[in-house]
């Protein structure tokens, strides 16, 4: 089902406002993954959660234009 853009121009804003919160929730979670949970240097960790962040900010991006 397609959700119509909210009156006013409100859906710019949360088009990228979800994006932002999905590429902040994947570099946490990475971020902590590879720092606690298998032990990698802190350069790794920030290396891994910004990819991640990167590629989940693409997919949300195209779902967001769906």
């Amino acid at each position: 089902m397609r959700v119509l853009p909210a009156i006013g121009g409100n859906g710019a804003v949360k088009k990228w406002g979800f994006v932002a919160m999905h590429a902040a929730i994947a570099a946490g979670f990475m971020f902590l993954l590879q720092r606690f949970a298998l032990h990698e240097s802190q350069e790794t960790s920030l290396l891994w959660a910004l990819t991640f962040a990167v590629c989940a900010a693409g997919l949300a991006y195209k779902q967001a234009n769906r």
